[in-house]
């Protein structure tokens, strides 16, 4: 039953991302995931610090404010005229290191650490359950998961057309009508949520790799933004179980084998894809040089 319960928190997360994650890729936003993933960090500390509670509420509402600051700084530097890359790169790391900064002065006993932060370890969700009532209802993991996965299909489902032509094209959203700016931070929003929810199971670092290898892979395989945010989580699923079994055979990390895993299929679309894959252009390629020669 545990190896169930932690190949499921693998598949909620890989969703969760991956619903998400498809958007930051189609926007070419893909280091913004990695901007917020670990610009949240003194938030969360923040939080802890303010709350006194580990509660994931408050760490994801932490999380949250300063994913939207994150955007917001990185967009006024934009507009200052800074390069987007160099943007990105001032804010995160200097938020980074605060968060860094405020564990390792403020919160350095309070099961904060680094490798909790930054690593997390999934192989330990079975045994953190929540009990209401004296019943024992499931890990604490698979419950915040699954309610960010449930909540990132909603929202997303509940305002395809809007995130679509925002994310294809802004200047034609913003002349229907659609507010351009409310629906950007709101998926970056959605992208902190995401974020925090899955730091107990597979921490900051991992999760970043859930954000945009999955939408990546789907990206090779289809040019329909629906289909590919359904391949993409089914990528990630895949990647879960797989990975999971993989971790078992090697004695590894669970959450590494995971995205591994998740690599490996986005090699093979790279490849093999129909439209974009190498292997199956350069043999489109030769066969036209040997028709052509063949005349």
């Amino acid at each position: 039953m545990s190896s169930f319960y932690v190949i499921l928190t693998g598949m909620l997360v890989a969703g969760g991302c991956s619903i998400v994650g498809c958007f930051l890729v189609l926007r070419k936003m893909a280091m913004i995931g990695d901007a917020i993933s670990h610009a949240v960090l003194p938030g969360i500390v923040i939080a802890f610090l303010i709350s006194g509670s580990r509660d994931s509420v408050w760490m994801m509402f932490g999380a949250a404010v300063l994913g939207l600051l994150t955007v917001y700084l990185i967009q006024l530097f934009q507009q200052s005229g800074l390069q987007s890359d160099a943007a990105i790169g001032v804010v995160f790391t200097t938020l980074f290191a605060i968060g860094v900064l405020l564990i390792s002065v403020f919160a350095s006993n309070a099961h904060l650490d680094m490798d909790h932060v930054l690593y997390g370890e999934i192989a330990y969700v079975p045994w953190n359950t929540i009990e209401i009532a004296g019943f024992d209802i499931g890990p604490r993991a698979v419950w915040i998961t699954g309610a960010m996965f449930l909540i990132n299909l909603l929202v997303v489902g509940g305002f395809f057309k809007q995130f679509k032509v925002t994310s294809f094209d802004p200047a034609l959203a913003a002349s229907l009508g659609i507010p351009v700016v409310f629906f950007h931070y709101l998926l970056m929003s959605l992208v902190s949520l995401t974020t925090v929810a899955s730091f107990e199971s597979v921490g900051a670092i991992l999760v970043v790799g859930m954000l945009v290898v999955p939408p990546l892979t789907a990206y090779l395989l289809t040019e329909k933004l629906s289909r590919m945010i359904a391949y993409s989580v089914g990528v990630g699923a895949i990647s879960s179980i797989v990975g999971f079994y993989t971790a078992t055979v090697l004695d590894a990390s669970i959450a590494a084998c995971m995205l591994c895993v998740s690599g490996v299929l986005l090699l093979l679309a790279f490849l093999f894809s129909p439209s974009h894959g190498v292997v199956w252009r350069k043999l489109f390629q030769q066969r036209g040089i040997i028709g052509e020669n063949s005349k």
